[in-house]
């Protein structure tokens, strides 16, 4: 199996985002992360889907994806060819003794605390999979209170835009 990611722009409206869920599950995929959210355009959203799959399953999912009203466009964004980026924010435990070294693993990852607490710091941190698996690991020892993490945001390298051409479709349908 192969990891895919998708950016799909579609219109901003309610139960876009049931829809989309809906066709991956009725084909039996499980959805590696997902993560919405408006463009530069307020009308047009965009998803940025990671799901694990064979080549031909995908294409057939791309096709079906198509047909929805709302979808304007699907491309699938190639590692070497994106900037591809996640978040997480980890509480970890960090008391007198022990803080200067978690200090010292957020500097090294070139993470950063946003919120100090006695015996406690929250870190924020971006950057691919490998990276903030690696500081979930280093931390681990310290003890994480709590984590949570975002779904992978994707976007092409360079000038070109994916939004450009949707929007004006959108324009010429309404």
């Amino acid at each position: 199996m192969t990891q895919h990611t998708l950016s799909v722009l579609v219109e901003n409206t309610p139960g876009i985002l049931t829809r989309v869920a809906a066709l991956f599950a009725r084909r039996g995929f499980n959805i590696e992360s997902l993560a919405v959210g408006t463009t530069e355009h307020p009308e047009i959203s965009r998803m940025t889907i990671v799901v694990k799959v064979e080549g031909l399953p995908l294409e057939q999912v791309t096709k079906q994806l198509n047909k929805l009203v709302n979808v304007l466009k699907i491309v699938e964004l190639d590692p070497g060819t994106s900037v591809q980026r996640e978040l997480v924010l980890i509480k970890v435990r960090a008391d007198a003794e022990t803080r200067s070294q978690v200090l010292e693993t957020v500097q090294l990852f070139r993470a950063k605390v946003v919120d100090v607490a006695p015996d406690a710091v929250t870190v924020e941190a971006t950057g691919n999979r490998e990276k903030l698996d690696a500081l979930i690991r280093i931390l681990e020892p310290f003890g994480i209170k709590e984590l949570v993490q975002s779904g992978m945001v994707a976007i092409g390298r360079g000038a070109r835009s994916i939004t450009d051409r949707s929007l004006r479709a959108i324009e010429r349908s309404a």
